[in-house]
């Protein structure tokens, strides 16, 4: 029988192993030298607070029935099964429960042998099962109380209502309350007063009471020792909707989403704004764009964070001494852009359901009381990728079609990981739901089928783990798997546009990638589905390179209805005066075939702060840029162009910034290196051999002389030595300590660690009787005592 974690750890298989890493990966990260290590680490109290977190209501019940029922170091499932039988608990859930406590290492051992790890005791409640300390120990008058079964019972019948509620809230557990001290005074009419009297509390300090462990299980015999057992989750109301409904409602809510995504970066990128001193957009920035895009502030900074962590928005530096920088789409912008819908959506839903960023908390005020911005980086939350699936996997678990409301998945999710779901989290659950909804994965509140899928494919190996979001993907994230689903609900993109006397552009359905280039460039878009054509758009296109022949066949082929007469003719107009007029550098200047004209911009009181004077009947000089002298004459409602020094006409196509392909700085740095790790089963397989391998030379280096050991063979670095010593204070187990003396020699002695702080170690040696004190700087190495 093994008699430590390492031992239990070494014998397991590797299946096992697996099974545990899978449960627990931050324990390989980094990977451990062997399985002392190994074992050390999963008994710190980070790792164990960590494992608990993921562990259900009734296993946690479960553990706390295995730390009541200890005798020494170990207890056994047969005395957890006689407390749980009283309250109908099935044996079979309980052993299943002890044997998850199994798989996550937090206990081990056989069933009459079960060892739980030093460190759960101290992330724990001290008060297993809610129950206190035995009478006896708080106060003798109240262990000659409880002693008198008959006694006892009378004074807890003659308890008033409000006093036996006291005690019926300690008995629930936890056993300590807090008081006000004037309840305790001598001749106080308080009900906790009337209770300490009568020695049914015990004052335990100035401002606690606690109620000894025989009048709680006195006060619970009708729910058992264990109290109430909660092996099942809160039963949730589920409405059913046609599966279908849910689906086009979240079909819906993905076109608004691509497109909304899509104007936010054609805005941002059209006037890039600065990045904030103390990184993040600045809330100024975030207004406008939430007006300019049509959706409320919190819903705009929740697309600039998942846009941004998709890497289509980046930082581009514009003044490298003053480190100023501004945001910018990145070139994955425009190789984006060109994907289909449903292949556009799924890089945002991949990319929000993995990102370690809390958009929620934008607006909010941090411990400054300053307004927390968005891409700021107090948004960083490691946990966040976890919390949106758990969340999302309650309306999972439920029939396609069911749907839950917030409060109802929160109660769910309280009962699935109580350690982690507080006030402040459950409203996080809340926002996570909201976002999901906005981001197209709910309806109705009621998980897609797509949705489904997208959860499945991230559970799976389907996305790959060294890259989630699909950013080297050769194919720029084929249709497969969510996305092909996804593509079936959504109506198929038009290659047409219906025209209307009125120089509108309706488009009866999303605009295939061609089309969509082509309408930015001939009109301006009002709505998602309608453009209008102006005379200002009509000579973009002409800017653009376009003559009027090819306007009149670009609409000709993809109009479905004829081309009103009125647009031949602005078309043919615009054309016709494109050009009449040219500007060059004198600076500049402006030239025309047409006298007249020249005469007439010569002559127009709107041009005279230009300064132009006439060189020729046909040409005009000005001091100003050529640029300028172009926004002028347009703004004054003449259409000239510009030429080069050759008199070529000049094409102009709008300018458009890209930023390079790296992440904003509030992305730049990962808090939790563990958090959301997936490792393959070949990555698991090589971790597993390389522990084997390190614990078999530690093994090697363990049966060397003492002195060898003192130089470090026994521990990989510093703070495993330390660690195992943690282990050892906690188990009372001796332990060699490797140290460098007074004289700078090595030395090693073995001892039982006895207490450590402030930066030493005091531990007694056995065989000589004496208490030695290490400081913790010349400790080098430390392994526990061979048996």
């Amino acid at each position: 029988m093994t008699s430590s974690l390492a031992d239990h750890l070494r014998a397991l298989p590797d299946d096992g192993l697996m099974g545990l890493i899978r449960l627990r990966p931050d324990l390989v990260i980094p990977p451990p030298s062997d399985f002392s290590a190994l074992a050390h680490r999963a008994q710190s109290r980070v790792a164990v607070a960590r494992a608990l977190d993921g562990l259900d209501t009734f296993t946690l019940e479960i553990l706390d029935a295995l730390r009541y029922t200890r005798v020494g170091h170990t207890s056994s499932v047969e005395a957890v099964l006689a407390l749980t039988a009283p309250a109908g608990v099935e044996a079979a859930r309980v052993r299943a429960a002890v044997d998850l406590l199994r798989a996550y290492a937090v206990a081990y051992g056989p069933d009459q042998a079960v060892r739980i790890v030093g460190a759960v005791d101290e992330v724990c409640s001290p008060y297993p099962l809610g129950l206190g300390r035995p009478a006896e120990q708080l106060d003798p008058v109240a262990g000659a109380l409880v002693g008198d079964a008959a006694g006892l019972r009378r004074t807890l019948l003659a308890a008033p209502p409000a006093a036996r509620a006291v005690l019926d809230r300690l008995a629930a557990g936890p056993p300590v309350g807090t008081v006000t001290p004037a309840s305790l005074e001598p001749g106080s009419d308080s009900p906790v007063r009337w209770l300490v009297d009568r020695h049914l509390l015990v004052a335990v300090g100035r401002d606690a009471v606690e109620l000894p462990v025989e009048i709680s299980l006195v006060l619970r015999r009708d729910a058992g020792p264990l109290g109430q057992l909660h092996p099942d989750p809160p039963p949730m109301e589920a409405p059913q909707r046609d599966p279908a409904r849910v689906d086009h409602a979240g079909a819906g809510q993905v076109l608004e989403l691509v497109r909304n995504a899509e104007a936010l970066v054609e805005t941002i990128g059209a006037e890039p704004p600065a990045v904030l001193r103390s990184g993040g957009l600045g809330i100024r920035e975030l207004r406008r764009y939430s007006k300019t895009v049509g959706v409320d502030e919190q819903s705009t900074a929740l697309m600039v964070e998942i846009v941004t962590a998709a890497g289509l928005l980046g930082e581009e530096i514009v003044d490298t001494k003053r480190v100023e920088s501004v945001f910018l789409p990145t070139v994955a912008y425009d190789a984006w852009r060109a994907m289909g819908i449903a292949a556009r959506w799924h890089r945002l839903a991949v990319t929000w359901l993995t990102m370690t960023r809390a958009p929620s908390l934008v607006g909010q005020r941090d411990d400054r009381d300053r307004p927390i911005n968005a891409l700021a980086p107090e948004l960083s939350r490691p946990g966040a990728p976890a919390q949106r699936r758990a969340a999302l996997q309650v309306l999972a678990d439920l029939p396609p079609g069911a749907t839950a409301a917030p409060a109802a998945v929160v109660d769910v999710l309280a009962w699935r990981a109580p350690r982690r779901i507080t006030r402040g989290v459950s409203a996080g659950v809340e926002a996570s739901l909201a976002e999901a909804a906005f981001v197209g994965l709910t309806g109705f509140d009621g998980l897609t089928s797509y949705g489904r899928l997208v959860l499945e494919e991230l559970a799976s190996d389907t996305v790959d783990a060294d890259d989630p979001l699909g950013l080297n993907s050769p194919d720029g994230m084929a249709l497969i798997g969510s996305a092909a689903l996804l593509d079936t609900l959504l109506p198929a993109p038009v290659d047409h546009v219906l025209l209307q006397a009125d120089l509108s552009v309706i488009v009866p359905g999303p605009p295939e990638p061609g089309l969509a280039v082509e309408l930015e460039l001939l009109g301006t878009q009002e709505s998602a589905s309608v453009y209008r054509i102006t005379p200002d758009t009509v000579r973009r296109s002409l800017d653009a390179g376009y003559s009027a022949g090819d306007l009149h066949a670009l609409l000709a082929r993809r109009s479905r209805t004829p081309v009103p007469q009125t647009l031949t003719y602005l078309i043919d107009d615009m054309a016709r005066k494109h050009g009449g007029m040219r500007v060059g550098s004198a600076n500049s200047y402006v030239r025309s075939d047409d006298e007249s004209l020249i005469a007439e911009v010569l002559a127009d009181r709107r041009l005279q702060p230009l300064n132009l004077r006439r060189l020729a009947p046909t040409v005009l000089a000005s001091r100003h840029t050529p640029q300028r002298l172009l926004e002028a004459l347009r703004e004054a409602g003449y259409p000239p162009i510009q030429e080069d020094a050759t008199g070529a006409a000049v094409l102009a196509r709008p300018k458009v910034r890209r930023g390079p392909p790296r992440p904003t700085w509030a992305y730049r740095g990962v808090e939790d290196p563990a958090a959301g790790v997936r490792l393959s089963t070949p990555r698991l397989a090589g971790v597993i051999e390389q522990i084997r391998r390190g614990d078999a030379a530690a093994r090697v280096a363990r049966r060397a002389p003492v002195t060898v050991r003192a130089n470090g063979a026994a521990t990989a670095s510093h703070t495993e030595a330390l660690e195992v010593l943690q282990q050892a204070l906690r188990d009372k187990t001796r332990v060699w300590v490797g140290y460098i003396d007074a004289h700078g020699a090595t030395a090693s002695r073995l001892v039982r660690p006895v207490s450590m702080g402030s930066g030493y170690l005091r531990a007694e040696d056995e065989r000589t009787e004496m208490l030695h004190t290490f400081a913790l700087h010349r400790i080098t190495a430390a392994a526990p005592e061979e048996g």
